[in-house]
């Protein structure tokens, strides 16, 4: 049985995650047509390259059609329950980096941490009849977060793209979002919370536990030599 890694198939995730490996003297490349979505894997032997969009990855970890996956950390955070249970990491690549944080609109000067939040979110509730929205696509990692800092009075609402524009639409009165630079949330009227960094994410190389590792070792031990890393304990 061939190793199977699973990299992000388009973007500069994809260019990164090959020029990483190519660093190491592993050379990924695609193969076929653009949009065929197929590669090869040359320099270590046993290894098959699957291409997938980096929110499949975590899934096809979980499930062990595939032993090794190149994801954003808050990506296998937020989608998997017990994440590491399910998944080991083996190495944080250095590159993909963005902070999941909270944010609310810049007019609100008298809200700058959670602790105001809470305020602003039971204040909310008490003059609106219903509770806060905070859109996300996080919904786990934001939820555990609130939960943890004690944060009441609010409700999650699905945000599948386009999140920081929900609170201009009126559809949400927060966001929690994956920010670089937080220009696209200046340019939205949104600040950052002063202490509302949730996950710190970057492009991580994940060890998937379900994999049937019994015929798939012998790859695993030849790409781990070849990149410098101590193969995980599953």
């Amino acid at each position: 049985m061939m190793l199977k890694i699973g990299v992000p198939s388009k973007g500069r995730l994809m260019e990164k995650t090959f020029d990483w490996f190519g660093a190491r003297g592993v050379t990924m490349r695609q193969t076929g047509a653009e949009r065929e979505y197929s590669g090869a894997v040359d320099g270590v032997d046993g290894v098959e390259l699957v291409l997938l969009s980096a929110g499949e990855i975590p899934r096809e970890l979980a499930a062990g059609r595939i032993h090794l996956g190149v994801t954003g950390s808050d990506l296998v955070r937020d989608k998997l329950a017990d994440w590491d249970m399910q998944v080991a990491e083996m190495a944080r690549l250095g590159f993909g980096h963005a902070d999941l944080i909270l944010a609310v609109p810049s007019v609100w000067i008298d809200v700058d941490t959670l602790d105001d939040l809470d305020a602003a979110a039971a204040a909310f509730r008490a003059r609106h009849g219903f509770r806060l929205r905070i859109a996300t696509k996080y919904h786990r990692l934001v939820r555990e977060f609130l939960t943890a800092n004690g944060v009441a009075d609010y409700q999650l609402v699905d945000s599948q793209g386009a999140t920081e524009g929900t609170v201009k639409n009126l559809t949400a009165e927060a966001v929690a979002d994956i920010t670089s630079t937080g220009e696209t949330l200046r340019a939205n009227h949104l600040k950052i919370l002063s202490d509302s960094v949730i996950h710190r994410s970057q492009a991580t190389l994940f060890a998937a536990r379900a994999a049937d590792w019994s015929q798939a070792g012998a790859g695993l031990a030849a790409l781990c030599e070849k990149l410098g890393l101590t193969p995980p304990a599953l």
